[in-house]
């Protein structure tokens, strides 16, 4: 049996479609729907409009791929938003389906099963995963989430092309602040979701995203350091011109490089190994099991 899982965030849209051995296909859309929610507490309706186009062209993927069972999964946009049950109304419409909201520690689990799937690792395995709204770190015993992610911090201080060094030097002390109370776990680092993979691709300079080349790619503390660098000395058109980059993703990938350089730091990891498989194939897994 086929499953199809959509996972409705704070700035990206993805659907998986996969029978649990071959994938019929994984798809990505950047909406950019938590854009805001910081300071207003609500969805955008730009943004909701947005999304439920998205969704709806994910619902006739699942329809023609003929997807037996099927699951929506809401993060941190959605936790934070007071008109969120509106937007699962317009969701359920699209989609066929209403999304299910689940909380960081959920998504935290669901993170590491789909990370842990297909990727081989010698001893104790970290994940992290680094989403718009909200960053998810988890381990073998626990995880945490906290409520910082690419898009919150975009919206508090990272708004501005170039950025000066003092708000590069702002944005990296409030999230070393964030994080002080996470737990620090030896072990293998993995990195997920959009922010550690498009890093790998910009890392690796390839000519076009790809995600067989960028699964399982390996990169040091000093290389994600120097990519924050570099993308903070970048105008937004010329970070939207990076190759491997999804141009709807360069307003925040700045904020990504720098949550994930914090994240290194904080856990004292000296390499980070990115994977393609994630929160996605962690509720792919759990609906598989159901079959």
């Amino acid at each position: 049996m086929k499953v199809g899982v959509v996972d409705i965030g704070t700035n990206s849209m993805r659907l998986l479609i996969t029978d649990g051995v071959d994938e019929t296909g994984r798809w990505v859309e950047v909406t950019g729907l938590g854009r805001g929610v910081d300071q207003t507490g609500r969805l955008a309706e730009s943004a909701i409009d947005a999304t439920v186009s998205v969704l709806a062209g994910y619902r006739r993927l699942m329809d023609e791929a003929l997807a037996g069972r099927r699951l929506a999964i809401a993060t941190s946009a959605s936790r934070d938003a007071a008109n969120r049950e509106a937007f699962f109304d317009r969701c359920e419409e699209a989609l066929g389906v209403r999304p299910t909201l689940i909380s960081g520690e959920e998504e935290a689990r669901l993170a590491y099963e789909g990370a842990s799937w297909g990727l081989s690792i010698d001893g104790d395995l970290i994940v992290s995963d680094i989403g718009g709204g909200s960053t998810e770190i988890v381990w073998e015993g626990g995880s945490v989430s906290v409520d910082i992610g690419s898009v919150r911090l975009t919206d508090r201080v990272l708004d501005e092309r170039p950025a000066s060094p003092d708000d590069v030097a702002e944005a990296r002390a409030l999230v070393r602040l964030i994080l002080e109370d996470v737990p620090v776990w030896s072990g293998q680092l993995v990195g997920v979701a959009g922010t550690w993979t498009s890093l790998a691709a910009i890392e690796m300079d390839l000519p076009a995203y790809d995600g067989a080349e960028v699964h399982g790619h390996g990169m040091s503390r000093e290389r994600v350091d120097d990519l924050v660098g570099f993308l903070s000395g970048l105008t937004l058109a010329e970070t939207e011109a990076i190759p491997s980059l999804d141009p709807k993703r360069a307003p925040v990938m700045l904020s990504g490089a720098v949550v994930a350089a914090s994240v290194m730091e904080h856990l004292d990891a000296d390499e980070v190994k990115v994977s393609e498989r994630d929160t996605l194939d962690g509720a792919a897994r759990r609906l598989l099991a159901l079959a």
